[in-house]
């Protein structure tokens, strides 16, 4: 049999009852929602002590449940400014610590925004931070740590499909998160419309085979229905919230067929597990 995808989300649901930092806590809540993943938040800067970070990693680990870290959102691959670039290293840096603490091996990252610069300038200096990076990475001791440049969201960010595939080429570690919902927003929803959802989830399917059958097969992906305007993504929203896409019906029914795995984070807007158990529920009846 082949293996199963991992659903999970993005930190903790409006939901979760509990208040403090409790391992126990966080890996009971995420198991009942029958979820086998778990993304830590450090989007304003890496925080959580290595020590608490163990904890979590090892009440994660006795209920089958991996962990991810998405690192800070002020990260910039491609920033006109070298100081940032070279800030960025560092925050990739904490980053990969605090996941091989958790236990975990992926380190999720937004790459940074075009500016005042064209498109192949940006990917050319976020190109160039991703080598320094790989090289620093290892340099440190993190050469098991997996970097995942994400798909954006915002039409002015660098993170089209492409894009992200070219940071990926820089080394056979470094997997892709697919955000599905970010390329829907960034399309204007019309890629992954209802009407064409199956099509377009097969043909970005088929764009990964150029990274190798492991990363094609086990890439990371971030999915959410998400509002958009003319600059791309607006808010994220709910499964509730059915005006926006994309749907996931049709991705999940994709990734059965064709025996992928990857490791599916939802962000929904404070139903993320919620929303995660209802796509792994709907994985498993297919």
């Amino acid at each position: 049999m082949s293996e199963a995808p991992r659903f999970g989300s993005a930190g903790l649901s409006d939901s979760y009852p509990g208040k403090k930092f409790d391992p126990e806590g966080i890996a009971a809540f995420t198991a009942g929602f029958g979820l086998t993943a778990f993304e830590y938040q450090c989007g304003r800067g890496v925080r959580l002590a290595l020590d608490k970070a163990e904890a979590l990693g090892k009440a994660c680990g006795e209920r089958n449940i991996t962990l991810s870290v998405h690192a800070p959102y002020y990260i910039s691959m491609s920033s006109l400014e070298e100081d940032k670039r070279l800030h960025s290293i560092e925050y990739l840096l904490q980053s990969c610590a605090l996941v091989k603490a958790l236990g975990g091996r992926r380190v999720i990252f937004h790459t940074g925004s075009c500016g005042k610069q064209s498109r192949e300038e940006a990917l050319e200096k976020a190109l160039d931070t991703m080598r320094r990076a790989v090289a620093a990475c290892d340099e440190a001791g993190f050469e098991d740590c997996i970097l995942c440049p994400e798909t954006m969201g915002k039409v002015n960010q660098l993170g089209t499909l492409e894009e992200v595939l070219a940071l990926c080429q820089v080394d056979d570690r470094i997997t892709p998160c697919i955000d599905f919902g970010h390329l829907y927003a960034r399309s204007q929803g019309v890629q992954f419309a209802e009407s064409t959802a199956a099509q377009d989830y097969a043909a970005l399917l088929d764009k990964l085979r150029v990274l190798g059958p492991e990363r094609a097969s086990r890439f990371h992906a971030h999915f959410s229905r998400i509002a958009y305007t003319k600059g791309g993504e607006k808010c994220h929203l709910t499964f509730a919230d059915t005006q926006y896409g994309p749907p996931h019906e049709p991705l999940l029914a994709l990734l059965k067929e064709r025996g992928l795995a990857p490791t599916i984070i939802c962000e929904s807007a404070g139903t993320q597990a919620e929303d995660a158990g209802t796509m792994a529920r709907t994985y498993e009846a297919l």
